[in-house]
């Protein structure tokens, strides 16, 4: 029989590429991307006091444009090039090469310049989650700076560790299936030791930050929960058996976490918190992320009552009783719900991954096989060794994170200054970008009743006076 004339091999269809796979990769890549660009914009932007609106979405938006050049420049090689060392690839030029680009990518059936689309929304992402920990006051010049120091030395660093064929991590076994440790536990690190670098918010608003849009943030909030179908459901390279349960257990964890904060949140405070369930969403969708395609459903359904309620104690109990905890102002507690929710995630995933799943990912390598199953089948050396090679990746990105973060703010402060001044602070946006994010005098005109508000409103009726 021959082949429709569709799926006969071309120039621009060659016989390695699965066109279905291709479509997937790139819609997978382009849901990712809409988490952040509006998704993040969106959230940050709405969840913060009314007079950080503008600077909180725009650092959001900044990052994704100065990642995308950086990553096609010399990030992606870095994360997935030749080895240079055990931990890092070797930089090139080759994804600005058509012929390198159009050729078969390291993984999937499809180029590379898919690969490197789909990475870069990944690596986006993970700068954009570091800004939750620094809004309020971080100087967006400094901002402007730390975002390619920090993607070209610390996050190329874990993904090439934890995802390259190449990578020290990878061979030894982690299990990371989606960015559990890659994006979320580096970015909870990254973003609470920079916090601690930059300084704390002005007091009044950190006693005080009521979001300024509710609504808007369950908007970023759905953006953000619907985007994770492409977040762990492109991870497997093709559009497989393996995509079809990562998506089925990222929703179904994600829910069950959501409803367990909320309960808990109505337990102990009497109301149910819009931002607390929201809270609940993300801890769930961080906490499958490196387990989702690996684990059954049950086992999704397990990590969702442990993601709603641990990172919920962490945050409403063991912060509030932490000297140093309270010392560093992580602004929408990151640490937290990424940190620790990306951590938990990790060694549950050594716990429940189930081997018939994990062969369909890793292929038939005896080493990954989650705990509960080693010992079921008799192999509980295997799966104790599988949770110390969870937790050694987590001791990995946790000591890279804190060292690397703490040397680039240490760096940028002798450039610019890390945290805005205190004048700045007491404005917010107008100060800054010389711009408000509502219009709510006259024709489009502004007036907020802050320093620069009235300096300018004077101004203005001095002018008319004359």
């Amino acid at each position: 029989m021959s082949l429709p004339s569709g799926l006969l091999p071309s120039d621009a269809a060659p016989e390695w590429l699965n066109k279905g796979d291709n479509a997937w990769q790139l819609t997978a890549a382009t849901l990712v991307g809409v988490q952040s660009v509006p998704g993040l914009v969106i959230l940050y932007g709405s969840i913060v006091k009314k007079k950080w609106a503008v600077n909180s979405a725009f650092m959001a938006l900044y990052a994704f444009a100065a990642v995308l050049i950086c990553w096609c420049l010399w990030g992606f090689r870095l994360s997935f090039g030749e080895p240079l060392l055990p931990f890092w690839g070797r930089a090139d030029a080759a994804t600005l090469d058509q012929k390198s680009l159009l050729a078969q990518g390291f993984a999937g059936l499809y180029p590379s310049a898919t690969l490197v689309y789909f990475q870069f929304v990944f690596a986006a992402i993970t700068l954009i989650l570091i800004a939750g920990s620094l809004l309020g006051r971080m100087n967006f010049k400094a901002w402007m700076l730390f975002v390619p120091l920090w993607l070209t030395f610390s996050y190329t660093v874990g993904a090439f560790s934890l995802w390259s064929p190449n990578g020290f991590l990878f061979k030894a076994g982690v299990m990371d299936f989606a960015g559990g440790y890659v994006i979320h536990l580096s970015s909870g690190i990254a973003g609470f030791t920079a916090a601690y670098w930059v300084g704390p918010r002005m007091a009044k608003d950190r006693e005080n930050f009521p979001p300024n849009n509710i609504l808007l943030t369950l908007t970023g909030a759905g953006f953000l929960w619907m985007g994770w179908t492409g977040f762990n459901g492109g991870a497997p390279y093709a559009a497989s058996l393996e995509a079809s349960i990562a998506v089925y257990n990222t929703h179904l964890c994600t829910a069950t976490s959501l409803l367990v904060w909320l309960c808990l949140d109505m337990f102990v405070f009497t109301k149910p918190s819009v931002i607390g369930a929201v809270q609940g969403m993300i801890t769930g969708l961080v906490c499958i992320t490196p387990a989702a395609g690996l684990v059954q459903p049950w086992a999704a359904i397990v990590m969702g009552l442990l993601s709603g309620s641990i990172p919920w104690l962490t945050m409403m109990v063991l912060h509030k009783r932490s000297r140093f905890l309270k010392k560093v102002d992580d602004t929408l507690a990151i640490f937290h719900t990424h940190a620790i929710a990306g951590s938990l995630g990790g060694i549950l995933t050594g716990i429940l991954a189930d081997p018939n799943l994990n062969r369909l990912f890793f292929g038939d390598d005896p080493r990954y096989i989650g705990l509960a199953y080693a010992i079921k089948t008799g192999r509980a050396g295997a799966g104790f060794r599988q949770i110390g090679m969870q937790f050694i990746g987590i001791g990995f990105v946790v000591l890279v994170n804190v060292v690397v973060t703490s040397a680039i703010c240490l760096l940028i402060k002798l450039v610019v200054p890390l945290r805005l001044s205190e004048e700045e602070m007491l404005v917010g946006d107008d100060a800054i970008h010389g711009e408000d994010a509502y219009a709510v005098w006259g024709d489009g005109e502004t007036y907020d009743k802050s320093i620069r508000g009235l300096e300018n409103f004077a101004a203005l009726k001095s002018e008319e006076m004359a």
